[in-house]
């Protein structure tokens, strides 16, 4: 049985640090489905908290994000003279703040019916990416609504999108999806863990933003990959463990094959052979493997779970969930 990961409280200031990155499931597809799948969660973060670890909150935005888009590109496309459409990083902001409002109050009731007072606050977050990173030159994340030839090719011409077609439902804008490089906010999100702090932050990955200049720094039409984005936060804040929350309880290997085999542990090395084996799908296990791998690697003191949502504290027991060890 892999070890359990013990959190330390006679110490305030020295808890064992865990970055959650929250999976799709732990937020829904539309307003109603995240009010309710926030509760859940609430409890499942709630439970670390209560066992006497600190906690920072990573969450994706991909159904959000496109849902604001969408709204704005309704917009345009009715009065175009008088509204223009909203750039991406804005829209993963927007996403941010009302995602980031949701958990927060969730996660707050949670704590005070437990009868802890424990402060939950979100951060507007910038990534940093680099504006020479390969992906920009490929662009393939699919996002926002699905258009007919023709609207597809109004924006080409208009705005010099990059547009594909999507396995025969039409077109979708598609565009770069760039490594993290740093978090803008680090310190102010580890000063808020030192002060005993709940931080929602790195939403969506982050605002993908550039250095343009010395001080100043511009949004970027990208979408930076959650997973990715919660390693180079939990690397930059200090944390102990990287665990990231999904809808399986373990990782597996021949995934829907007869010779299915969930995994407990998985080394550095064993990982990477499982990636250059193609194991995991891209978009889907691949980041989040990807990240685990990256947070442990060359680091024995830490520690990368995947788990299911529900299992956050038995998954950090040691009793469920894929832990990835250097």
């Amino acid at each position: 049985m892999p070890r359990m990961i013990t959190s330390d409280r006679s110490d305030k200031n020295n808890k064992h640090r865990i970055v959650v990155a929250l999976g799709g499931n732990a937020l829904g597809e539309n307003l109603p489905e995240q009010m309710a799948a926030v509760k859940i969660t609430a409890k499942a973060v709630a439970d670390l908290i209560e066992e006497g670890y600190s906690v920072a909150i990573a969450h994706g935005n991909g159904p959000q994000v496109g849902m604001i888009q969408e709204a704005f590109g309704l917009l345009t496309r009715e009065d175009p003279e008088r509204y223009v459409q909203v750039p991406l990083s804005v829209c993963v902001a927007l996403s941010q703040g009302y995602i980031g409002y949701d958990i927060q109050n969730a996660l707050r009731e949670e704590l005070l019916n437990r009868g802890i007072e424990e402060g939950v606050v979100s951060v507007l977050t910038q990534v940093e990416v680099n504006p020479e990173d390969p992906a920009f030159k490929t662009p393939e994340k699919p996002i926002g609504h699905f258009m007919t030839r023709e609207e597809a090719d109004k924006l080409v011409r208009e705005r010099n999108y990059v547009v594909h077609e999507d396995s025969g439902r039409g077109f979708r804008r598609v565009v770069a999806s760039p490594k993290p490089e740093t978090v803008v906010e680090k310190e102010i999100i580890k000063t808020l863990l030192d002060t005993e702090h709940v931080v929602i932050c790195c939403g969506g990955g982050g605002i993908p933003v550039i250095r343009a200049g010395v001080n100043h720094l511009k949004g970027a039409a990208a979408v930076i990959d959650k997973d990715l984005a919660s390693g180079c936060l939990a690397e930059e804040v200090g944390a102990d463990t990287l665990m990231i929350l999904t809808a399986v309880d373990r990782v597996s290997i021949n995934f829907g094959k007869p010779d299915e085999k969930k995994l407990d542990l998985m080394t550095v090395s064993e990982s990477e052979t499982y990636m250059d084996e193609g194991q995991f799908a891209p978009g889907s296990m691949l980041p989040k493997v990807q990240a685990a791998v990256n947070f442990v690697k060359g680091h024995p003191e830490r520690t990368a779970l995947i788990a299911k949502l529900q299992d956050a504290v038995e998954a950090v027991r040691g009793n469920t969930g894929t832990r990835i060890i250097a």
